[in-house]
């Protein structure tokens, strides 16, 4: 059971300064949290595979192939700066 001080403490510990009517209010929900998490707990999950995603997924990806590359001067054309037909930007140290 969550009480109000754990979740004072909880809220110190965040640097979060909780009024006492907020204090009740997360205690309250938080015991709840536990409640759903204790009801779910009950639950036959044997022989259920774990999911990482509800819907089957499948790897879409092409193979890499060459295409046809848009021209320098077209790529560069909306550049801000740019020096020896390479795009220029700021020196980060």
């Amino acid at each position: 059971m969550i009480t109000k001080e754990v979740v004072e403490k909880v809220a110190k510990l965040s640097r979060l300064e909780l009024t006492e009517e907020e204090v009740a209010v997360h205690a309250e929900q938080l015991n709840k949290i536990l409640e759903t998490m204790d009801i779910l707990k009950q639950i036959d999950t044997d022989g259920i595979e774990p999911l990482a995603h509800v819907l089957p997924i499948q790897n879409v990806l092409r193979e890499d192939e060459v295409g046809e590359c848009m021209p320098r001067e077209k790529v560069l054309s909306n550049a801000p700066e740019q020096a020896d037909g390479m795009f220029q930007v700021p020196k980060i140290v």
